[in-house]
């Protein structure tokens, strides 16, 4: 079998899919090779992330990517969210084909491109240690620049 349950059950049942209107930092990060595209969308009150909804265009591990990452954060503090690696997120899915691994570092670039724009809107605020900068990208492919 190509895909694990897990990555069909996420992706036929993505978990937290949506928009938030309010939202307090959205990350948008795409890979122009594939075509894949996801947009994050955060709610954090006291450095916790309260909420959180995703929109991906793209294949099945990339909404199954996507919808995981989302369970892993929602309601971690900020410093927890930053710690997620795409490796973490191939784990909790049971493994993704050595061809479909891009799809978990757009789900880590997701949720770090949304923390960087909470942070960007937040200049009181003490930016984390981990918090990245466009190194992620080079500026190429997120809304955090």
């Amino acid at each position: 079998m190509l895909y694990s349950e897990k990555v069909m059950d996420h992706f036929r049942n993505p978990r937290n899919l949506g928009t938030i209107e309010d939202a307090d930092g959205i990350g948008e990060v795409g890979n122009a090779k594939c075509g894949d595209i996801m947009k994050m969308y955060l709610k954090i009150k006291d450095g916790v992330i309260t909420d959180v909804k995703f929109n991906t265009f793209g294949c099945g591990s990339a909404i199954a990517t996507s919808s995981m990452a989302t369970e892993m954060i929602k309601g971690k503090p900020v410093e927890e969210a930053l710690k997620l690696s795409n490796k973490a997120v191939v784990e909790a899915l049971d493994g993704l084909p050595a061809h479909k691994i891009h799809c978990s570092v757009l789900a880590e670039e997701a949720v770090k491109s949304a923390l960087y724009d909470y942070y960007s809107k937040h200049p009181e605020l003490k930016k984390p240690e981990g918090l990245p900068d466009c190194a992620i990208c080079g500026g190429d492919c997120c809304s955090c620049h």
